[in-house]
């Protein structure tokens, strides 16, 4: 049950790493480069060529059942949770079959406005303390419960 990291942009590599490493698991940090490699055995540093979505491929394509894989991006997240991975983003939530239909809509709906005003600025919100420690509770959750089966 390996742990996938979609690392381009993620803010809770170090706590991915500290939670795989309690419980042993194998941990692929996946980007298209500019990231320091861990020197802990159990974390193998992925570093695929540039190019819009290599890295998320990259996951898509290993990402299966038992599985955890943490990522901010919905349409891959989508695609894991129909492979049947669990899927958790920086935030502590998880995507599930229940919530990633009204993920990906909000997503679109999300890009169309910003399309559609284009000096509209900002829109996200920070990442807090709050997300950090509610995203280490999630993870450790998952992680357990991946290996119940």
């Amino acid at each position: 049950m390996p742990l996938y990291v979609d690392a381009d942009a993620c803010p809770v590599k170090d706590e991915v790493e500290r939670v795989g490493t309690r419980h042993k698991q194998k941990i692929f940090i996946v980007s298209n480069g500019g990231l320091r490699p861990s020197r802990n055995p159990l974390v193998e540093t992925i570093i695929v060529p540039d190019g819009p979505d290599v890295a998320d491929m990259w996951i898509a394509e290993r990402a299966g059942p038992g599985d955890v894989v943490i990522t901010g991006d919905i349409p891959l997240a989508a695609k894991c949770v129909e492979a049947g991975a669990l899927v958790l983003k920086h935030n502590g939530e998880a995507l599930t079959q229940a919530n990633i239909g009204n993920a990906l809509a909000t997503r679109d709906l999300m890009s169309d406005l910003r399309s559609a005003d284009p000096f509209r600025q900002g829109g996200g919100k920070g990442f807090t303390k709050a997300d950090r420690s509610r995203f280490l509770d999630a993870l450790e959750r998952m992680v357990r419960q991946a290996a119940q089966g």
